[in-house]
């Protein structure tokens, strides 16, 4: 039995697979609050400590840098180590990878029907892919093509400065230079960062915030109540946040392609692309992404695809544990 979990800043996710046939198959999964636990040790003991499994191997994703299995989480006040784990839940093998690296394992694994294609690109396409995720935070990985397999992984490209397009991208970087020293792409593209967006847009007059909206963000999610006031189209203050925040991921994922030379292909994760699909399919992201200049061409060729399945990160993390 093996032990996979997905630890982002707002949720952790956790689950046990099993081998069956030729795929892993989940047979217990349960998702925690990552915020009222005092670190990964907890939650691991909590979800164990309910079933009766004998894990042989864990690997744990987790929104981080992770260095000699050690990983100190930036939306997080957790230090995990890979020792620790394994001696807390009695695991002989635990691996610790970086959540994007845990999405990029789980995408060779996923059937077409579980992606929604936003470019066709080449036919025959082949060569690296890149993986973006925009969530609580906006990760980034990449896998190598070595012309038999792709091998993930890891970067931190989502604290990479917030690069501007037009001079509405330029205002906004403006705005938040008066308040911080650096600003990362993580800081505009991540849920918190649709809600920085829309206060940027609030603050500069570009619209007039509604009384009814700013009461209902005082108690529930705030970027949840400007995607959906958007979605629903019933506020125009919101409507132009997720617009803005749509075209500055496409630009992103665009920028992500290039580094990566992700010929094969470019898959957008995380739990908002989903979400706001609707807005996705529309021409504002693909017009940012393919807007490089003379790398127009190039672009055009790479297929470009969102990530429907919500255990791909899980199901990767099962697949790297399997490989140690």
């Amino acid at each position: 039995m093996i032990l996979a979990g997905d630890i982002g800043g707002t949720s952790t996710r956790l689950a046990c697979f099993e081998r069956r046939a030729s795929r892993l198959a989940i047979a217990a999964e349960e998702t925690f609050p990552s915020r009222k636990f005092k670190g990964l040790e907890d939650i691991v003991s909590t979800f164990l400590s309910e079933r009766h499994f004998k894990i042989q191997k864990a690997c744990f994703g987790i929104a981080g840098p992770v260095k000699n299995g050690r990983v100190v989480t930036p939306n997080l006040a957790w230090t995990v180590e890979a020792s620790v784990l394994a001696k807390t839940a009695n695991i002989e093998t635990v691996v610790l990878i970086n959540d994007l690296e845990a999405n990029a394992y789980g995408v060779d694994a996923l059937e077409p029907h579980e992606f929604v294609e936003l470019n066709a690109g080449d036919p025959d396409a082949m060569g690296n892919l890149a993986v973006i995720s925009a969530g609580t935070g906006l990760g980034e990985a990449g896998l190598y093509w070595d012309a038999q397999h792709h091998r993930p992984f890891a970067c931190e490209g989502g604290h990479c400065d917030f690069a501007p397009r037009t001079p509405l991208e330029v205002e906004l970087l403006n705005y938040l230079l008066v308040k911080n020293e650096h600003v990362s792409v993580e800081r505009v593209l991540s849920g918190p960062g649709l809600l920085t967006i829309y206060q940027f847009l609030r603050d500069t007059k570009k619209g007039v915030e509604s009384p009814a909206l700013a009461d209902e963000m005082k108690e529930k999610d705030p970027s949840a109540c400007i995607s959906k006031a958007a979605l629903a189209g019933t506020d125009s203050l919101c409507i132009k946040a997720l617009e803005m925040f749509v075209t500055i991921y496409g630009a992103e994922a665009g920028n992500l392609a290039l580094k990566v030379m992700s010929t094969g292909g470019v898959y957008v994760g995380g739990g908002i692309a989903p979400k706001i699909l609707e807005k996705i399919r529309g021409p504002e992201f693909m017009k940012a992404f393919l807007g490089k200049g003379r790398m127009r061409p190039l672009l055009e060729s790479m297929p470009v695809r969102v990530i429907m399945n919500e255990n791909t990160a899980l199901l990767g993390a099962a697949l790297c544990a399997a490989q140690h």
